[in-house]
């Protein structure tokens, strides 16, 4: 079977492409890339609350789908709305890599010591994610936040333009690290410090380090080969976190992150965190249970009850 992927243009994007196109060749299937331009990639603002409404990055691909174009398209998870059109479904979600965030600074700004952000005082961190900058200033009101986006090398490359640092999905940084593509450039990391946040205190965004195989719901012989490639417990742990961000969407605009994962206090059991910004306080909510599917109403039943 020959199988059209729909992808956006970036390094980062062809690479987690490349990564699903190559599992499907493993099995025997033809694949060809096919790249889309999407409205978020052609936005020039600085901020993400600024590019226009959620689906900004995938809304171009996903009519590529419906009108027949390609076949399946891979996605950052997190950049898919929670409404996508009805001819669509998430085939697959294959094992997530690390969903945390990691700061990336100049080395004369690395700070030696246990704090969550280990960055030196009174520095300036770059990040275009209302979320990202909402935890920042929270953690430590020292530092300077400014908005700041573009590809991964870009953002590394304004440690050299007056940022102290950026934060960046830690998931992107590996992935890119191990491309297998000929043009990725070089992340230019000799002079630069990079330390993982825990994402139990800087709540990654929902699905952050997950990719989203999507093709049509019509094409039932294309969703039983994409079958093949999801992994159940990601995928438990991504309808969680979903879940909590339709009840945000719906109630109110917030600074907002939600993490499922396996548990190791909890024996074979998951744990859902949440944290989100309303009236200038940080709002945190966590749950453990056997499914993780179960754990995203108690979350927000508590969210809830100090919104009102």
């Amino acid at each position: 079977m020959k199988i059209r992927i729909g992808t956006r243009g970036s390094h980062l994007a062809r690479t987690q492409s490349t990564t699903v196109a190559s599992k499907l060749e493993r099995l025997g299937h033809e694949v060809e890339l096919v790249i889309i331009k999407t409205a978020g990639d052609q936005s020039t603002a600085t901020s993400f609350g600024d590019i226009g409404p959620q689906g900004v990055f995938v809304r171009e691909i996903e009519q590529a789908l419906l009108d027949k174009v390609v076949d399946i398209a891979v996605h950052s998870y997190k950049d898919l709305p929670t409404q996508s059109p009805n001819e669509l479904t998430i085939a697959a979600v294959p094992a997530r890599l690390d969903a945390a965030d990691a700061l990336v600074m100049r080395k004369d700004a690395a700070a030696n010591d246990d704090q969550e952000l280990p960055i030196a005082p009174d520095t300036k961190i770059g990040t275009a994610s209302v979320r990202r900058q909402a935890w920042i200033k929270h953690l430590r009101p020292d530092i300077t936040v400014e908005p700041t986006r573009g590809n991964v090398p870009t953002r590394i490359g304004r440690l050299k333009e007056g940022f102290d640092g950026v934060v960046l999905a830690a998931a992107g940084l590996q992935r890119l690290k191990a491309s297998t593509l000929d043009d990725v450039p070089d992340l230019d990391l000799e002079d630069v410090v990079i330390k993982r946040i825990l994402p139990d205190v800087f709540v990654p965004a929902p699905a952050q380090g997950a990719l989203a195989v999507q093709c049509r719901n019509a094409d039932t012989k294309l969703l039983d080969v994409l079958q093949t490639l999801n992994d159940a417990d990601t995928r438990r742990c991504i309808y969680a976190e979903r879940v909590l961000l339709e009840r945000v969407e719906g109630g109110c605009d917030l600074a907002f992150g939600a993490y499922a994962a396996p548990d190791k206090s909890f024996n074979g059991g998951f744990q859902l965190i949440s944290l989100l910004e309303h009236n200038g306080k940080l709002l945190r909510s966590k749950a453990r249970g056997a499914d993780p599917i179960t754990l995203a109403e108690p979350v927000w039943e508590t969210f809830a009850r100090r919104l009102k």
